[in-house]
């Protein structure tokens, strides 16, 4: 580590949401980059990013090998369950478009957005 990186602990808040978001993904397997993607939609801090990929495998929530990682899970986020809306003034969390309806993923470390409608469907692999 040098002098501008900080340790994270793996109980961090971004961490934890990181791992309940990996724990739903929509997929048999994904490439390294599509993982890192929906990770940025928590942070886009390379050192949370990192510990949330190595805290994930340590716990059997995914394999990853050779740039490609496989959840374990097959428990994927439901729009008619885990996503809910809200009416106000947002940005997205993934593009930054201005929302008057956010949509947000409700996991069990806390909820994860807002997202427009086009968003929270890259996000949860609906598209």
């Amino acid at each position: 580590m040098n002098g501008d990186e900080r340790a994270v602990e793996p109980t961090d808040d971004r961490v934890e949401l990181g791992l309940a978001l990996l724990e739903r993904l929509e997929h048999e397997s994904l490439p390294l980059p599509a993982v890192v993607d929906r990770i940025e939609t928590v942070t886009t801090d390379p050192t949370v990013t990192r510990t949330i990929l190595d805290q994930a495998e340590l716990r059997g929530i995914i394999d990853r090998e050779d740039g490609i990682v496989r959840p374990k899970s097959r428990q994927y986020v439901q729009f008619d369950r885990d996503v809910i809306t809200k009416d106000g003034e947002f940005s997205c969390r993934r593009c930054g478009s201005g929302l008057s309806t956010g949509y947000f993923i409700d996991l069990d470390a806390g909820e994860l957005g807002p997202y427009g409608s086009s968003c929270i469907r890259k996000v949860t692999g609906r598209e």
